[in-house]
C-alpha cells in the first residue's frame, strides 16, 4: 500500500495542513436564492456537526474550508463554536464574493468591489470569532479577470494588515486561477477534481506556479460515496434534488442520475481494493492524481468524518489502480 505524508504546504506558502481537509457547505443547513432555488444541503443537526468537527480534529484533520455564503454564516459559526480553544491547531478557509441576507438566510446576489471584500472579510472574522483568516478565497468563480487582478491586491493588502495569511480563487478557469497566481501570497486554486470529472489543466497551473489544489466536490457530490440509487428522490431543501446547470450527475425531482451511476459502479473494485470504501478510494485516487492536492470532501456526522478521515491512513492509490480507473473511464 502507498503512503501519504502526514502534512502538505499550501503552495508556496509556509503553511502546513493535513492532506484531508473538510468542506463545510453541508453543515450550514438550509438556505436558498430569492427566488427558492435550494443552496443547501438539507437540515443539518449543529450538535452532530460540532461533534464531527471535533472528532475529524481528533484524528488528525487540520484543514477546515467554508464560505460567508454557507448557511448565510451558519456555517462559520458553528465551526468557530467547534474549535473553541483549538483554533490555533487548524488552519482556516473561507470565501467572500456572495452577498447573504442571514436573517432570511438567502443568497441575495454578488459584489466583486474591494470595499466589499473588506466588509466581508470583516464579518467571516467576527462569526469565526477570530483575528485572522489563513487563506481567503473569491468565491466567484467567473469574476472578471481586470476586477480580480484588482482584489489580488487587495489581498496583498490583507496580508500586510495580518488579518489573512494567504489567498486563492475558487474557479474551474485555468486562465483565471492564474490571474491570482501572479500574487505573491496567492497559495492555491480551489476546483473541483475527482475520478469522474478530472481537471489536468488546473494541475498543470498548480505544478507550474508552485500552488496547492485544494479539491471540491471529491466525492462528486455524494455519488462517489456509493450510497446513491437509481431514482431516489432527496430532501426538498438539497442543491442536489433541483440540480443548478452546474451540478451534473442529478436530475431535476429524481436524485442521481443512471448514466453516472453506471461510472460509478464500474469503479466500484478499483475505488475499494486494500479495505476501502468507495468514498476513500475517491480520496485516494485524488492523491494518487497529484501530491499537491488537498481534497475537502463534506459531512454532516461523526460517522462521515471518522470514514473520510481514514482514508488517510490508508494512502493514495498505486499507479496501476489509478492507471484502471483512466481505462475504465475511456481516458
Amino acid at each position: 500500500m502507498e503512503t501519504i505524508e502526514h502534512t502538505r504546504t499550501l503552495g508556496r506558502s509556509a503553511i502546513e495542513v493535513s492532506p484531508l481537509g473538510f468542506g463545510c457547505w453541508a453543515i450550514g443547513g438550509e438556505w436558498s436564492t430569492s427566488d427558492g432555488q435550494p443552496l443547501g444541503w438539507g437540515k443539518v443537526d449543529d450538535e452532530e456537526s460540532v461533534r464531527a468537527i471535533r472528532r475529524a480534529l481528533d484524528l488528525g484533520v487540520t484543514f477546515f474550508d467554508t464560505a460567508d455564503a454557507y448557511g448565510t454564516g451558519h456555517s462559520e459559526r458553528v465551526l468557530a463554536r467547534a474549535l473553541g480553544k483549538r483554533r490555533a491547531d487548524v488552519v482556516l478557509a473561507t470565501k467572500w464574493g456572495n452577498v447573504i441576507d442571514e436573517e432570511r438566510r438567502l443568497l441575495v446576489g454578488s459584489d466583486d468591489s474591494p470595499a466589499y471584500a473588506r466588509r466581508a472579510l470583516t464579518a467571516s472574522l467576527r462569526r469565526l470569532d477570530t483575528d485572522h483568516i489563513d487563506l481567503y478565497q473569491l468565491h466567484l468563480s467567473d469574476a472578471d479577470p481586470e476586477r480580480a487582478a484588482e482584489l489580488r491586491g487587495v489581498c496583498e493588502e490583507f496580508v500586510r494588515e495580518g488579518l489573512i495569511r494567504a489567498y486563492a480563487w475558487s474557479t474551474d478557469d485555468p486562465a483565471r486561477a492564474a490571474v491570482f497566481a501572479e500574487g505573491p501570497h496567492c497559495a492555491a486554486v480551489q476546483h473541483r477534481l475527482n475520478v469522474l470529472q478530472d481537471a489536468p489543466e488546473l494541475l498543470a497551473l498548480c505544478e507550474e506556479s508552485d500552488l496547492a489544489s485544494i479539491n471540491r466536490s471529491p466525492l462528486a457530490m455524494g455519488l462517489l460515496t456509493g450510497r446513491h440509487t437509481s431514482g431516489q428522490a432527496l430532501g426538498s431543501g438539497d442543491i442536489r434534488n433541483s440540480p443548478p446547470a452546474w451540478l451534473p450527475g442529478f436530475s431535476q425531482g429524481g436524485g442521481a442520475d443512471d448514466e453516472w451511476l453506471g461510472r460509478v459502479e464500474a469503479l466500484r473494485d478499483v475505488l475499494t481494493s486494500d479495505g476501502r470504501t468507495p468514498a476513500q478510494g475517491a480520496l485516494a485516487w485524488i492523491w494518487a492524481r497529484s501530491p499537491r492536492t488537498v481534497p475537502i470532501p463534506g459531512f454532516r456526522s461523526v460517522a462521515q468524518a471518522e470514514e473520510n478521515a481514514g482514508a488517510i491512513a490508508k494512502g493514495p492509490l498505486t499507479p496501476r489502480q489509478l492507471a484502471e480507473a483512466d481505462r475504465i473511464l475511456g481516458r
